[in-house]
């Protein structure tokens, strides 16, 4: 037992402190967004919204997190990672402090827009500055290491979040996510400071090459938005499945999906430590991946017997896993001979945008053709992202062979 949880701790090692920090402020910051998961109780109960004017604040949501992250990608580039940070941070402080004092719904939509839009900045300027705070080997563990702290943020904040609101009411949420933004701004301008933080990877580029002329990452932007699109099929149908056909409550609904992030948390970072290992590129593992979550849907048809619902959990667990970190290390392998702000912008947005769509479409193909139908059109829609990251390797394959094959002018 010693000696696994000694390799365990191994897995952590030779990341840089700095990297450390932020994902303790990513912690914080992720934690502070109660708000979110309590939104749609909020504008019913509070402010007696019906369900179509929800679903619309919903889409602004979602549209407010696509605008602001692809302006994080273009001001990362322009300004750099540090100054869009603390400005976002700070921002979003202010802005959800003063979101509950909107109670219509006209002033509700705009103002969770402008929130989501100054919030989601964030994003590429913080996988900028882990790119920049990481070797070039530790970038996938690092990756992994963030993913951790999300992970923890997001099953924390909502049981802190149903606490402060049994105890002062909703206007409670709005404060201390408020505050937390603020107190992750204090300590994100006290440790990595551009003055203080010792920089791992100096990357500068003479002629960036564009995002949205790499023909190879427009592939797999639209690999990774149908995957997105799969991927959140589990926090929007999938619970509805568990309580209407498996007829679970809500207890064991919460440790079905708890076991999600309790299985990264443990496992997550010595599996990537692991594959960083093999002989497999990052494309494949993402390939991988991508199969493991499209089984996880089909093997549900196969039993009405309830433990097929554990064993489709795992498989979209260890799917996950390798997906998420090996797709996002790959983008960072694009980003540095391209701008990195717009690389990262494009990654984070085909997640974002798959948000706006993926939750409701993948409900309404249940209300109009069943569970076990709706599952098999997530099975294909896996196959068309292994087939297009397929297309990427041969893509890719291509390149390099094309590269190897163009004559060399410096030997006489």
């Amino acid at each position: 037992m010693k000696m696994l949880f000694n390799n365990y701790l191994n897995t952590f090692k030779g990341l840089s402190k700095e990297v450390w920090w932020l994902a303790l402020i990513t912690l914080i910051n992720r934690a502070g967004t109660m708000v979110i998961p309590f939104l749609s109780i909020y504008l019913t109960e509070d402010l007696n919204l019906s369900l179509e004017k929800v679903a619309w604040v919903m889409t602004c949501f979602g549209l407010g997190s696509v605008i602001g992250t692809w302006l994080g990608g273009k001001l990362t580039d322009t300004i750099g990672f540090y100054k869009v940070m603390v400005v976002s941070l700070f921002s979003t402080g202010i802005l959800f402090i003063a979101v509950q004092f909107l109670k219509t719904f006209e002033s509700f939509c705009l103002g969770i827009f402008l929130l989501m839009v100054v919030a989601d900045t964030f994003r590429p300027a913080m996988f900028v500055a882990m790119s920049t705070y990481s070797k070039p080997k530790n970038k996938t563990r690092s990756v992994t290491l963030i993913r951790l702290a999300i992970n923890l943020g997001f099953s924390a904040g909502p049981a802190v979040g149903g606490l402060i609101i049994s105890g002062i009411g909703y206007s409670g949420l709005f404060w201390v996510d408020g505050l937390t933004c603020i107190a992750a701004t204090l300590l994100l301008i006290k440790v990595l400071n551009p003055k203080k933080a010792i920089v791992q990877d100096e990357i500068k580029i003479e002629n960036p090459e564009s995002a949205y002329k790499n023909k190879g990452f427009i592939i797999f932007f639209f690999a990774m938005l149908v995957f997105a699109v799969i991927f959140f099929q589990y926090f929007s149908a999938m619970p509805l499945y568990y309580k209407d056909v498996h007829l679970l409550n809500t207890v064991e609904i919460g440790l079905l999906l708890g076991a999600n992030g309790f299985f990264i948390f443990l496992f997550e970072m010595p599996l990537i430590s692991w594959l960083e290992k093999t002989k497999y590129n990052k494309v494949s593992l993402v390939l991988f991946g991508a199969f493991l979550t499209g089984l996880s849907f089909i093997v549900l048809n196969i039993t009405a017997w309830s433990g097929i619902l554990i064993i489709g959990m795992f498989l979209m667990t260890v799917g996950e896993m390798i997906a998420f970190p090996f797709s996002n290390s790959y983008v960072m392998d694009l980003a540095k001979k391209g701008n990195q702000g717009e690389y990262m912008a494009m990654y984070i947005m085909s997640f974002s945008i798959a948000s706006v769509f993926g939750f409701n479409a993948g409900l309404q193909i249940v209300s109009g053709i069943g569970f076990n139908s709706t599952w098999l059109v997530m099975t294909a829609l896996a196959g068309i992202c292994i087939l297009l990251l397929f297309v990427l390797k041969l893509y890719m394959k291509k390149k390099i062979n094309s590269n190897e094959l163009k004559p060399s002018y410096n030997s006489h």
